[in-house]
């Protein structure tokens, strides 16, 4: 491959962004790291955006946050220190909106109660809605419809975990995202202290409850054999004692909430962080008779509270949100300074393919450019590919058009899903599907899982302005893990495209010419001096895609026929020029 020279990024926003778990390449970060020491990856990214199982968590792959210390099962400062050496710059997350119920904050207010220090660290759903709504006959406070019809859902049902409280009390709390409840069994231990049994009889029945409760059927209508007080207080122990997952939301309104993020984003700083990621930003401020989503001015209050605080600690933020394009809520995001996430490239892309159509991708293309937006734009990531945000929106009685329509986006979605793709949807408050949200599958295989279609994808992204995260599995032409998805349950949708790819299968797939040609892409991109101008999006026709950056006299240009699905870029960087095609 011809040598470009090398740029060292000025900022943390310059070259090219890997994407990845920390195990996502063999067993830990270390793996990773060997990987990107081979020479096929030699300046080919000089950031990498870790994904949350970096620190302790126990749900949702990650996002359910116990604390932020280095998850020592997969990480290390040694780890941290060698990616430094390496030149890669990082992006880690900081989960505003929630905490897992195994957090020491949200133990500590299990076990304590009202005497706990945080108390009021977390949202008591009851007391948050006091006054404006009634009891239902589960002792949960219901707003009252007003109310009720703003909130916006990302699961079925009201947004609540029900928890069991040393005393035998009972309180609800605030839980947008996921939750998971099992019961456990007792230990013969634990029928010892509250019955009068033998050990022996302790024995056979812990035994016996542990055997029945394997089946998932209700504890109730095993056959007992036992007394009616042993039944009564097995039954309460097993009722005040579950075993909770989940995501529980902050109270943003308390200062130990805020002492919480300053502590944080200084230990990521610690660990090397430049990129700060928010995740789940646009819930944080809640308030009654106001959305739980992105109202104002109360999120931007937060947001800027919380980027006083990065840049007291030099780190860069990237507010994550997904809404719908005709709400422009990107481009208000964008016009207060903040770095926004492109989430729109991703279903423009599959559209411009295969419909063989331009025209949405350069309307999209050419707003980055007249409106200066910063971006971070993507094919495929830990998450799905994004829908709703192509939509358009009424808003204050106008429709404001989206990127496509909903005609458009339907057949996409269809073409997707005959290619084995899984839907992810959102819910009203009644339990009932409002809106489909994203599909999940891998890039790849949303595009037929043809090679032709993932270069000139990638090449696309590549090209568009911002800074380019790519997915690891993108970058192996990885296909849909429908093993994965399944055993993952309820919920596991995600899992389609998160495949664990061992060393061996990046040594094979490191020979397929589908690889080879995205590396030469990403080095391209990663080092040429022509990225550092600015891009023009050329006129051409309605099936060709024509890009060219220009900085000096240093010239990268890509032209794309989506017709016969073939591309060529030509680089002139240094008084050398590099074609690909």
């Amino acid at each position: 491959m011809t040598d470009i020279k090398k740029i060292k990024p000025l900022n943390p926003l310059k070259g090219v962004m890997l994407n990845a778990y920390p195990d996502s390449i063999g067993q830990n970060l270390n793996d990773i790291i060997q990987v990107l020491s081979l020479p096929d990856f030699k300046e080919t990214f000089s950031l990498f955006y870790i994904l949350p199982t970096f620190f302790n968590s126990d749900l949702d792959r990650g996002f359910s946050i116990i604390d932020y210390d280095l998850n020592k099962d997969l990480v290390s400062q040694t780890d941290i220190d060698a990616l430094d050496q390496l030149g890669i710059q990082l992006k880690f997350d900081i989960v505003l909106n929630h905490l897992s119920v195994a957090s020491p904050q949200f133990k500590d207010l299990i076990e304590k109660g009202e005497d706990s220090i945080y108390r009021d660290f977390f949202i008591d759903w009851n007391k948050f809605w006091e006054g404006n709504g009634s009891l239902n006959e589960e002792g949960i406070r219901i707003p009252d419809a007003e109310h009720l019809d703003k909130l916006f859902m990302r699961k079925s049902g009201l947004p609540v975990l029900k928890i069991h409280f040393p005393d035998g009390t009972t309180r609800f709390y605030w839980n947008t995202f996921y939750q998971k409840i099992t019961q456990k069994a007792p230990s013969p231990e634990v029928i010892l202290e509250l019955t009068d049994l033998s050990v022996e009889q302790a024995n056979e029945l812990a035994t016996k409850i542990a055997d029945y409760m394997s089946t998932g059927k209700p504890l109730e209508e095993m056959a007992w054999n036992s007394d009616i007080n042993t039944r009564t207080a097995i039954l309460q122990w097993i009722h005040r004692n579950p075993s909770y997952l989940g995501q529980m939301d902050v109270n943003a309104k308390s200062s130990l909430v805020w002492s919480f993020y300053k502590e944080v984003l200084q230990k990521v700083k610690s660990y090397g962080c430049q990129i700060l990621r928010l995740d789940a930003f646009a819930y944080l401020h809640k308030e009654v008779g106001r959305s739980n989503f992105f109202n104002v001015p109360g999120t931007w209050d937060y947001l800027a509270r919380i980027n006083e605080m990065a840049q007291q600690n030099e780190l860069v933020l990237l507010p994550e949100i997904h809404a719908e394009y005709g709400l422009h809520l990107h481009d208000q995001v964008a016009k207060k300074g903040y770095i926004i996430y492109d989430f729109f490239l991703p279903g423009l892309l599959i559209h411009a393919i295969e419909k063989r159509t331009n025209e949405a991708l350069l309307r999209w293309a050419r707003e980055i450019v007249t409106q200066d937006f910063k971006t971070v734009n993507m094919l495929g990531c830990h998450d799905g590919i994004p829908m709703l945000d192509l939509k358009g929106k009424e808003v204050d009685g106008n429709y404001i058009e989206g990127l496509l329509s909903d005609e458009e986006i339907e057949e996409m979605m269809q073409l997707i899903l005959a290619r084995g793709g899984r839907v992810k949807n959102l819910y009203g408050a009644d339990g009932k599907k409002i809106s489909y949200y994203q599909i999940n599958a891998t890039y790849y295989s949303a595009l037929g899982e043809n090679d032709q279609k993932l270069l000139i994808a990638r090449a696309i992204q590549l090209f568009m302005p911002g800074t380019p995260q790519i997915w690891y599995l993108d970058l192996f032409a990885g296909v849909n893990d429908y093993e994965a998805a399944e055993n993952a349950g309820s919920g596991g949708h995600k899992e389609i495209n998160r495949t664990t790819l061992s060393i061996q299968d990046i040594t094979n797939r490191l020979k397929q010419d589908v690889v080879q040609k995205q590396l030469k892409m990403i080095h391209l991109r990663n080092t040429s001096n022509a990225f550092q101008g600015r891009p023009e999006f050329l006129d051409s026709a309605i099936d060709q895609v024509h890009i060219r950056w220009e900085n000096g006299q240093e010239v990268a240009s890509l032209l794309v026929d989506l017709d016969q699905l073939t591309f060529t870029i030509e680089i002139f960087d240094s008084g050398t020029t590099y074609l690909l095609h």
